[in-house]
């Protein structure tokens, strides 16, 4: 009857250190991966665009010049509005150009005169050689005497037709349809014409400037032509598909322009001075909203770029190599893929290499995992957001 308090002890200390063993033999409790938010990585084609600036300019704009020098007497047109090729802007005093016509014209008849009476003494005198009136020496004179005359007559004529084109010049016309500028130079001022001897320069009266179409003029820089001949090598369209590559303008109120531009002009060089190549647009402008000089916001869309991947922002992360993305592999571990992504459409990277179909990228939560850890993928949507004050931390490297 004694012996049964002191087994009760033992055999609590027999089961205490049953269970510590158990405890030992089981280890720590087991945490489940963490939960990470994925797209499904796809090919698809996209539009290969570039935000630039451009600055507008006259498909055509000409100069409105004196020809002739003289008193301006008069400016017929209205500045500032639409005028019509070959419509009279300008009238220089056409008096002393009148006088000088007159004059070439009464020289033309003096030296057409002289040729009557030329030709008629010589012809007469041919008729006499064969009867031996006069000697072939007098004939040979008188004909000499007639080509003389039938010259002066020719230049006479060039000097009335110069007169007829200087009178023509008093009145000056528009080179070209299109919007007339203001006026250089006031009635009763005196112009002049250029000259190779003075090397005096016509006076600008004033310019004339075609606005529908319109030109963009803008710059593409080396780095962006070689991601567009990267993506020509791609299958996609090429800069030199003129007809293919638009922009869309963007005004300086912040509207868009309700008509696109087609490319027309590219340099087949890079400017040293400023590392970019040469671009240009015509820009239709029937309403004439557009203005020369104007400086405007648009997006060149210069082709498409196929079987690329389009991934959110947050899924792409670069460190001192370049750029990469985590994805969720089959065997449910992390796994980091180094990528192409250099432009963005929209709020997505435009992936070119390094993904491959069906990959699931992980958007977020990428702060609670590292390659080669294990990672539950869910799907992910837009509205997800990284925790705020968290920083996506850089995966290790491999």
């Amino acid at each position: 009857m004694k012996s049964t308090p002191m087994r009760t002890p033992v055999l609590c200390l027999s089961l205490l250190a049953l269970a510590a063993c158990s405890s030992k033999e089981q280890g720590p409790p087991q945490m489940p991966p963490p939960t990470v938010g994925v797209v499904e990585a796809q090919p698809q084609n996209v539009p290969l665009t570039k935000e630039l600036v451009g600055r507008l300019s006259a498909f055509r704009s000409g100069d409105v010049r004196a020809r002739v020098s003289g008193l301006l007497l008069k400016r017929v047109y209205t500045e500032g509005t639409d005028v019509k090729q070959g419509q009279l802007m300008f009238q220089i005093d056409p008096a002393p150009y009148k006088a000088a016509l007159a004059a070439a014209q009464a020289s033309l008849a003096s030296a057409q005169a002289t040729y009557t009476n030329a030709h008629i003494v010589a012809n007469r005198d041919r008729q006499l050689v064969p009867k031996g009136y006069i000697s072939q020496a007098q004939v040979d004179s008188d004909e000499a005497t007639e080509r003389s005359a039938a010259a002066a007559v020719k230049q006479a004529q060039a000097n009335v037709q110069t007169a007829q084109v200087n009178l023509g010049y008093t009145n000056i016309t528009a080179p070209i349809a299109g919007r007339a500028g203001e006026q250089q130079v006031t009635e009763g001022a005196i112009v002049g014409s250029s000259t190779a001897d003075s090397g005096s320069s016509a006076t600008l009266l004033t310019t004339v400037d075609q606005l529908d179409p319109m030109y963009v003029n803008f710059t593409l820089s080396a780095a962006d032509l070689d991601t567009l001949q990267h993506a020509q090598h791609a299958g996609s369209v090429s800069l030199a598909d003129q007809n293919k590559t638009t922009v869309q303008i963007t005004l300086p109120s912040g509207n868009k322009y309700d008509q696109q531009g087609t490319l027309d002009y590219s340099a087949v060089i890079v400017d040293p001075n400023t590392g970019a190549i040469n671009l240009r647009a015509v820009v239709p402008n029937a309403q004439q909203r557009l203005l020369p000089g104007m400086y405007v916001t648009l997006t060149a869309n210069m082709g498409e770029l196929n079987k690329v991947f389009l991934i959110p922002q947050a899924g792409i992360q670069r460190d001192p190599i370049g750029a990469y993305a985590l994805v969720v592999g089959a065997d449910g571990k992390v796994a980091q893929k180094r990528v192409n992504a250099d432009n963005m459409l929209g709020n997505n990277w435009i992936v070119t290499t390094g993904l491959a179909a069906g990959d699931q990228v992980i958007v977020s939560g990428i702060q609670v995992v590292k390659p080669g850890a294990p990672a539950k993928a869910t799907p992910w949507t837009p509205d997800q957001q990284a925790p705020a004050g968290q920083a996506p931390a850089a995966a290790g490297h491999q």
